[in-house]
């Protein structure tokens, strides 16, 4: 079994520029902070794809790809789940002009994953880049509207990419993630 997902993964320029904003904030709350590495836009995840469906899954997912069309998008803006005054997850948001191809974007993986018998977790889509994560439930407005004063440069979305992620692998017991392969749109 295998726990993927698929995501947009910004540039580096993109991810230095999000991470220069928030290093000099870190110390002030005590939350797992996301490694710059591991900064990405979730389009679908699934907890299990099954070994066997792998190859298919690629398959599909390139094929979805293929029906997309690049777009430019920019991470702007924050918000945290499941609210703000009992906030677990900080993330940082994303604006596009092309709403409508991102969800498409996400419904074709989410689709891709289904088709090829993988569990797809998660309800609707909400795109959003996780920063941290709280241990407990807290109060996060103020950070949420500190992101809300963050603007990154933008750039074009021209693919997406099938990554693995194994839990506790990676450095302080983190998520280790094996990009697997990346399809590119059009």
């Amino acid at each position: 079994m295998n726990r993927m997902f698929v995501a947009v993964i910004p540039p580096e320029s993109v991810i230095e520029d999000l991470d220069e904003f928030l290093s000099v904030r870190r110390d002030a709350a005590a939350f797992r902070w996301s490694a710059p590495d591991q900064l990405h836009l979730t389009v679908a995840f699934a907890a299990h794809v099954p070994d066997r469906s792998l190859d298919d899954a690629i398959e599909r997912l390139e094929t979805a790809a293929g029906r997309r069309t690049p777009f430019t998008l920019t991470i702007t803006g924050g918000g945290a789940f499941p609210n703000v005054t009992e906030g677990k997850v900080l993330y940082a948001g994303v604006e596009t002009d092309a709403s409508e191809e991102l969800d498409r974007v996400a419904a074709g993986a989410r689709n891709a994953l289904v088709k090829a018998g993988a569990e797809v977790d998660g309800g609707r889509f909400r795109p959003h880049l996780t920063v941290a994560r709280a241990g407990v439930p807290v109060e996060l407005s103020n950070w949420v509207r500190l992101l809300d004063a963050y603007r990154g440069p933008s750039w074009t979305v021209s693919s997406f990419a099938l990554v693995r992620s194994r839990l506790g692998e990676g450095p302080r017991k983190r998520p280790a993630h094996q990009v697997v392969a990346e399809f590119p749109f059009g």
